[in-house]
């Protein structure tokens, strides 16, 4: 299979981008930096908001939601809005408020599992943590960004001598009981979180005393791949989802003068559900449209226009066809990692696709001369759902939802293909650009 060059750089750059963001607040933050990089300009939600044409401008919400925005060259109400949303948020483990104790001279950290991550693909694994602290200082609290880069925790497996039909039956952990892991010798749980608080603080050059709360993520310290004979492959810890916050955000950045008005919206807690005040079914996207609205001057009939004129690209990932579980997928839906962008469909709208939205993408891939696929899921599982819904809903504005096909979704080491992540990005220039 050949591989550009060109695809092999995108590629890299998302193995970077997620080996720089093991917490949707270091996710946020890199795309910060690159969006200031590029001449955004940071607006801040207690603040007045003032625009100029054709400027381009981005606002973050409690740290782990972003939205980026460039001002089109058209008048908004009768170009409208060209929005892609993603989250920026992965399954994993999540620590404890009072995580540490001791069991037989083990200090262990009890978590708490955030989303649906394969729990077994957590087990053996090099693990450390990363997030936010809220520390005490001189002008009141402070949140503080934390990584720890060396593997500072771990969950052994039992031994097969002892459960001797993990291969029949597959691995089952309690989340309870079967999760707490192992990051050193304490002699009492006092010590062990004496442990635990000294080295975080130790990571932030701070007395221990100062730290207050936390929210803190495990994460694989190994960093992303590309495998493969012909290295076409990549594998890495939350491809789902931020190769599609990636590919997106590279799509804006390339997007110099944008007609209407391009908006790269970024949501933590979609993999809970959506359901709080950086989450896609809070208000931070319909707020920050509002604002736009406003600040350029839109009557209400205006703005309404404008959102019958705008188009929502819900990019998440999709289920690549796995050759050893042939019967877990639908019959003509087989969709193949290195073969284009998929659009999802299900008629029970937990995708938010229908013919129309789905037209205006394929569109879209022709003008971007990449390939597309098409999936849904099998009639008698379950299927995931995305933002794509819950924006429709509440925005009222026609929306697809779409993905890079991958493997092992939700698990600790997830792959996909190296020519497609180039290839949405390709897709979503040209949803800007439109």
């Amino acid at each position: 299979m050949q591989v550009s060059v060109e695809a092999r750089q995108h590629a890299q750059a998302l193995l970077d981008f997620i080996d720089q963001s093991p917490s949707p607040w270091h996710a946020v933050e890199n795309v910060a930096n690159q969006l200031k990089a590029h001449g955004f300009k940071n607006l801040r939600e207690n603040e007045p908001w003032q625009f100029k044409k054709g400027g381009k401008y981005f606002v973050i919400r409690d740290g782990g939601s972003i939205i980026a925005f460039a001002l089109g060259q058209a008048a908004l109400a009768e170009s409208g809005f060209r929005i892609l949303g993603a989250h920026t948020d992965s399954p994993g483990l999540r620590l404890k408020p009072k995580a540490a104790y001791s069991t037989e001279g083990l200090a262990q950290l009890g978590v708490e599992v955030y989303g649906g991550p394969i729990l077994a693909t957590f087990t053996d694994r090099d693990l450390s943590l990363a997030g936010r602290v809220v520390i005490h200082t001189e002008q009141g609290l402070q949140s503080r960004l934390i990584r720890i880069d060396q593997a500072v925790a771990r969950l052994p497996n039992l031994a097969i001598h002892m459960n001797r039909e993990v291969n029949e039956k597959g691995l089952v952990l309690n989340k309870q009981t079967g999760l707490p892991l192992i990051f050193g010798h304490a002699a009492n749980s006092d010590t062990a979180k004496q442990l635990l608080n000294e080295t975080l603080a130790g990571k932030l050059a701070i007395p221990a005393s100062l730290i207050v709360s936390w929210d803190l993520a495990f994460y694989d310290i190994q960093k992303g791949s590309f495998w493969g004979l012909e290295q076409e492959f990549i594998a890495d810890s939350q491809l789902d989802n931020l190769a599609s916050c990636h590919a997106g955000l590279e799509a804006l950045l390339s997007s110099e003068t944008p007609q209407a008005t391009a908006i790269c919206a970024l949501f933590d807690h979609e993999e809970v559900g959506s359901e709080s005040a950086t989450g896609a079914g809070g208000s931070f996207l319909l707020d920050v449209i509002e604002r736009i609205c406003h600040s350029t001057g839109l009557t209400q009939e205006d703005k309404l226009r404008s959102f019958a004129n705008s188009f929502f690209i819900s990019a998440d990932m999709a289920h690549a066809f796995h050759p050893n579980h042939a019967g877990s997928y639908e019959p003509c839906h087989h969709v193949h990692v290195n073969h284009g962008p998929v659009i999802k469909t299900n008629a029970n709208q937990r995708y938010s696709t229908n013919a129309v939205t789905a037209a205006r993408f394929i569109q879209l891939c022709d003008k971007a001369g990449a390939p597309y696929q098409q999936y849904t899921h099998r009639t008698d599982l379950g299927c995931g759902s995305t933002i794509g819904p819950i924006m429709a809903a509440q925005l009222g504005i026609a929306t697809v939802d779409v993905g890079n096909p991958m493997w092992a979704m939700h698990s600790i080491r997830e792959s996909a293909g190296v020519l497609d992540h180039a290839a949405m990005i390709a897709v979503l220039k040209q949803h800007f650009l439109a």
